[in-house]
């Protein structure tokens, strides 16, 4: 039996309907124009952070984001509103990403300078996905996020690998080039250099001097390519997997329940819980 996802209170759907919907009318002029709040949002913490800008206009981009976190503040909490499972949504991806879009406004309350971080809100654009009803990039993204959950396990265990052959090449490079005059004057600044030159980003802020110093490094660079491939080649063989059995994306249709999308446009029940649409 089925658990119906609708309720007594209309307001509540129809909030829902507008907040989470992107194939109505309403719904879609509501998202449009969160992204409108969110594109003038990030370009006030971007003028207000150069300082001949900042200073002229500093009370207008005062009110500018306190309208703007007044806004998103408003929306968040509509959102935990007019779900049947607010705590599924809290947690969700997107459920923390809005909650951290409006956190930094409210602790430059206390701490100067953090509302800064509201550039995070730069994530929110992804509903752009799904507002355009792209449902080609949605399934690909999918398959994308599919793809990092499956090998998270082998990324791992070859992260954990990588971080043992740096501590024991910037080891022996301390013991190599301590006695020389060439910034290996520590272990974990060893390590730091191993990690740089490995993973070929290469600042040349600390090179070896010695021969064999030399020698490991041209080692260390040789591997780099190897842990560049490593990960590039297990993440790319999950996409091929996560492709092969990759289901269309369906609508845009949010389950009031557990807040998940891609229904089909015809469907009457959810396919991830089984409530009624």
């Amino acid at each position: 039996m089925s658990k119906s996802s609708k309720t007594n209170n209309p307001l509540k759907e129809k909030i829902h309907e507008i907040i989470f919907e992107a194939e109505t009318p309403m719904g879609k002029a509501f998202d449009v124009a969160l992204l409108y709040f969110i594109f003038g949002s990030i370009l006030v913490v971007m003028l207000e952070s150069i300082d001949a800008i900042g200073s002229r206009y500093a009370n207008l981009f005062f009110y500018l984001e306190w309208i703007f976190t007044i806004f998103f503040t408003a929306e968040y909490f509509l959102r935990i509103y007019c779900v049947h499972s607010p705590k599924k949504y809290m947690t969700s991806f997107f459920g923390i990403i809005d909650l951290m879009a409006i956190l930094p406004t409210y602790l430059s309350l206390f701490v100067a300078g953090t509302q800064y971080l509201v550039a995070i809100r730069a994530l929110r654009i992804l509903r752009v996905f799904r507002i355009l009803k792209l449902a080609s990039f949605l399934k690909e993204s999918n398959v994308i996020v599919s793809a990092l959950k499956a090998s998270r396990t082998k990324i791992t265990v070859f992260t954990i690998f990588v971080m043992i052959m740096v501590t024991i090449l910037g080891s022996v490079m301390y013991v190599v080039e301590g006695p020389y005059d060439s910034g290996f004057d520590s272990i974990p600044r060893s390590i730091y250099w191993a990690i740089v030159t490995l993973t070929t980003v290469g600042y040349g802020d600390i090179s070896p001097i010695s021969a064999l110093g030399q020698f490991i490094a041209a080692i260390v660079m040789i591997l780099g390519y190897s842990v560049i491939a490593v990960p590039t080649g297990i993440v790319s063989a999950e996409i091929a997997n996560a492709n092969a059995i990759a289901n269309d994306i369906g609508s845009t249709r949010s389950c009031q329940n557990c807040g998940e999308e891609g229904h089909a446009a015809n469907a009457d029940f959810c396919k991830f819980c089984g409530s009624e649409l």
